[in-house]
Formats: C-alpha cells, structure tokens, sequence
C-alpha cells in the first residue's frame, strides 16, 4: 500500500471514530433537552403565581419595602451572568456573556458600580483570564441545576441587595441568562429582578394586569413589610431557579445542535477523504499495471535481441 493511501485510511478511522463520538453526544443532549423542558415548565407557574402575590402585597399597602422601592440616585447593581460549565455549546456561553459586558457598560454609563455574580466555570474563566473582579461565582450544577443550587446562589444577592451601599449593597439586581425559546432558538436576555417592577410584574399577564388595575387595600398580619420580608426572598429564589432552568434547556439544545454539525461535518469530510484514497488506490494500481507492462516489454525486447 501507498503511503499516500496509508495516510488516507489513518485519516478516514480517526474520522469515524470522531463521528461516533460526536453522535453519541448528539443523542445524550436530545434526552437531557426533554427533563430540562419538563422542569422549566413545571417551575414557570410557580414562579409566575409568586410574583402576582409579591405585586398583591406591595399595591395592596402603603408600605415602603426596599426590594421593592426604586431608589431615586441608585449608585451601585448587581449582575447575575448564568453560563455553563462545559463547552461543546457553539455560542451558548460566549453570548450570554456578550450580553452581560453590553448590560454591564450601559450601567456603567448611568453612573453605577457593577458588582459580577458569576454561575458556570466558562463564565469564571472568561472574567479570570481578563483579570475582571468577580464577587462570588458557583461552579458545578449548570447541567441539571436544582431548587436548592438556586437558593445557594440567591442568598447572597439578596443580603447585597438587603445591605446599605456604604456597606458594600447594592441598588438594583440584574440577570443574564439564556432563554430556551425552542431546540432551534435560544436567546440571550437580562431581567431586573430587584426592586421589583410593580408594573412590568401586573402586565406579565391580562389576568395580572386585571388584579392590579381593581385591587383594593388590604390589613396585613403580621404586617406588609413582614409579609413582603417572607414573600421576596422566596420571588428571587424562584426567578434564579426558573432562569438556571432555561439556560440548562438552552445549553442542551446548543450542545445538540453543535454535535450533529460535528456529525455531518465529520461525515461530508469520510466521503471525501474516501473520495481521496478511492483515487490515490487508483492511481497505485494504474501505476503498478504500467510497471508491469513495462516490464513484460522490456523482456519482450530482450528476448527478441537474444534470439537474433
């Protein structure tokens, strides 16, 4: 054999073998996008329901709650970038985190420190190979997050929010998450979580905007600010939670459709790497008879000249 053709066929196994693998991948993410769409609309009523009772509470009293009174000069805001923490996604990481450097300079510009809460190592290793500070990070469950990582991470932004500026607290909350629109679309979004919008939070719905439009005042046991004390913490843990969710489901469905592109890019490359060998073993074997022809005529020649 060639050594044209050996190169050939070496090139074509570890193709293949590249194939299977991706594949194999291909397939594992297709069954892990169908539980993250079970658990994302599982946790979206929740979620929804608890809003509408936080918006209840703070339009049915006269209470002054700090998570969700705007701050008239807010001076600093934290932003929650949700990543993954592996790769082979295409662009899943790389935008979210394009969408938190635009949301985080558009802060800026209004005169606002920004404090970075990171989830997802690729996230963590972006902003540590460029030297940017980071206030606390979580690694480890962006695959399969669950109601708990997501109470891991909301407890410190809501002490931050919970704290003075002057003490290192912030004024406002941000997110930046990746949301599963369908397997072939998902998209980069930033919500502000805190102070809550009593507006956006009443028009999420008809029905909403309906209780907010006719809702009476209402005695609070054992008071507004205690019940929205109870309320907010549970809102910002369910918002974080449904958000891991959609990333989770976006991060699948991008892993998904970067390993079948693998696949048939490995499989267009095996035809014509076989394409390749089929006419560098042509070209051997039309090689080998012209040898042999030369050769059987060159004895023919010095026969005939013997004979003489």
């Amino acid at each position: 054999m060639g050594a044209q053709l050996r190169v050939y066929k070496r090139r074509i196994k570890s193709v293949t073998a590249t194939k299977k693998i991706t594949k194999a991948m291909e397939m594992i993410a297709a069954s892990r996008i169908v539980k993250a769409q079970r658990q994302v609309t599982a946790s979206t009523p929740y979620a929804t329901e608890l809003t509408r009772a936080v918006t209840a509470v703070a339009t049915g009293s006269n209470t002054k709650h700090p998570l969700t009174t705007e701050v008239e000069s807010p001076v600093r805001a934290a932003v929650l970038l949700v990543t993954s923490d592996r790769g082979l996604a295409g662009g899943y990481s790389s935008n979210a985190i394009k969408a938190a450097e635009r949301l985080t300079e558009r802060l800026t510009s209004e005169g606002k420190e920004v404090d970075t809460y990171i989830v997802g190592r690729k996230g963590v290793a972006y902003y540590g190979f460029r030297e940017i500070k980071v206030t606390e990070s979580w690694t480890g469950f962006t695959d399969s997050p669950t109601y708990a990582d997501a109470k891991k991470v909301a407890g410190p932004l809501i002490e931050a929010v919970q704290r003075d500026t002057a003490d290192g607290g912030v004024d406002e909350l941000h997110i930046v998450f990746t949301e599963f629109v369908s397997m072939l679309t998902q998209t980069p979004v930033q919500n502000r979580l805190l102070p809550l919008s009593l507006a956006d939070a009443a028009n999420q719905d008809e029905d909403a905007a309906k209780k907010h439009e006719i809702l009476p005042l209402f005695d609070f046991e054992p008071s507004a600010e205690d019940v929205l004390d109870a309320l907010l913490p549970r809102y910002v843990e369910s918002r974080i939670y449904n958000a891991l969710l959609q990333a989770a489901a976006s991060k699948h469905a991008a892993t998904r459709r970067a390993m079948k592109s693998a696949t048939d890019n490995a499989g267009d490359l095996i035809k014509s790497l076989s394409r390749l060998a089929n006419a560098a073993r042509q070209a051997e074997i039309t090689q080998e008879i012209s040898e042999i022809v030369g050769g059987a005529s060159a004895l023919a020649d010095a026969t005939a000249g013997s004979e003489k």
